[in-house]
């Protein structure tokens, strides 16, 4: 492959997993307006959708890989290519999260909530919010946008312990609601850990463009914190 198709392809497959990117931020804020609804319908088929985000993981993954063992590149080429297969395995993830999330609506039925839903579409929006500045930071290889995002992992943090708290107090006063309280509280533990597979991304960008790993989950005064 010459060198001009060679920069072609991995200018494609950077394209690509900013495509399947845009299509999970997509369900992560439809499994939340669905469950919203209680659009059953509409779960059924965001359910059946997370096949296609399988599938185009795979196939960018299959492409990454021939890439790698025709052209064996080096250096920051080497790094782009490594960082494809880690973000779109992540990027599938997410999709998997908010596949849960229709579930969770299917699962639930046409039972009233227990409490309207506020903190869990906030949830929802910040996580996606930080993902496509992630993958905005990963196309343009800005690592000062990238190191910036981790930190507000702890606003969504914060409004899952919210959610927690408000359900606990529900499940008290009565606790005929504890099974849709732990239904809520899985959607809400989703997009959590939605918001945390966005940190390795964040992570994987400043690896792919400094050639340096630095774990961006847990400050060091916070690490600090831990160990003292």
């Amino acid at each position: 492959m010459l060198r001009e198709a060679y920069q072609k392809e991995l200018q494609r497959l950077q394209d690509e997993t900013l495509e399947l990117g845009s299509r999970v931020e997509s369900a992560l804020i439809k499994s939340v307006e669905l469950l919203k609804r209680r659009d059953l319908e509409g779960a059924r088929q965001l359910v059946l959708a997370d096949r296609e985000i399988n599938a185009t993981r795979f196939a960018i993954e299959e492409k990454a890989l021939v890439l790698i063992a025709t052209q064996q590149p080096i250096a920051t080429d080497l790094r782009i290519l490594a960082a494809i297969l880690e973000i779109i395995t992540e990027l599938e993830r997410i999709g998997d999260y908010a596949k849960g999330i229709g579930r969770i609506n299917l699962m639930m039925g046409n039972e009233p909530f227990i409490k309207p839903l506020i903190d869990i579409p906030l949830m929802a929006e910040k996580a996606r919010d930080m993902l496509e500045r992630a993958l905005t930071a990963f196309i343009e290889m800005d690592v000062e946008l990238a190191r910036t995002i981790p930190p507000e992992d702890d606003e969504v943090d914060n409004l899952y312990n919210q959610v927690y708290r408000e359900l606990l107090t529900y499940i008290i006063a009565d606790p005929t609601t504890i099974e849709q309280a732990n239904y809520l509280l899985w959607a809400a533990h989703n997009l959590e850990r939605a918001a945390d597979r966005v940190i390795n991304i964040c992570e994987r960008v400043v690896f792919t463009a400094t050639g340096k790993m630095t774990e961006m989950d847990v400050s060091d005064d916070e690490m600090e914190d831990y160990l003292n």
